[in-house]
């Protein structure tokens, strides 16, 4: 049985995915409560070969979902670079984070990320600093946070809130 099941709770996992700092934060959406659990970020390393780097990202990632007994994720969906080459890589990524809660079996939902700054920030093209401001204010006990834990906790935020507004649409109709 899932966190949501037993206390009525949903824990949500967000993730801002990157291959040099994959960003994940774990909040407690509990009716219209949200409650800080835990952040951190995921550094493979920089010399290993890019496959390695990825099936570090899916293991660490994966090392979250169980320590902090998620029930759903989150992710940011992937923007495309200047650089073409970037942005592959950046999807590479982004697919092994994505795997690692779908192996868990967790769903996992994408958000754009104007729509995660909307949600947070209430402008689409919030910068880091706006960003992070409103997740200190959000989630108090997170603390100081660094950019790419910030955005993977925005990510979480933004997932509890639709979530929320699709099950209040659900119970309505």
């Amino acid at each position: 049985m899932t966190n949501a099941t037993i206390h009525g709770q949903t824990r949500i996992l967000g993730l801002d995915p990157g291959l040099r700092r994959t960003g994940w934060g774990v909040v407690v959406s509990e009716g219209a409560r949200l409650r800080w659990v835990a952040h951190g970020v995921v550094t493979p390393p920089e010399s290993a070969p890019l496959s390695e780097r990825l099936l570090w990202l899916l293991d660490k990632v994966g090392e979250v979902c169980a320590t902090h007994g998620c029930d759903e994720a989150a992710i940011e969906e992937v923007f495309v670079n200047v650089n073409p080459s970037s942005t592959l890589k950046l999807g590479h990524a982004r697919a092994a984070v994505m795997l690692a809660p779908a192996r868990a079996g967790l769903s996992v939902a994408e958000y754009s990320p104007n729509l995660i700054k909307k949600a947070v920030v209430g402008a689409g093209h919030a910068d880091k600093t706006q960003i992070a401001f409103m997740v200190k204010r959000l989630l108090p006990a997170a603390g100081d946070v660094t950019a790419d834990a910030a955005d993977a906790l925005a990510v979480a935020i933004t997932h509890a809130q639709l979530r929320k507004r699709a099950l209040l649409a659900r119970s309505a109709a």
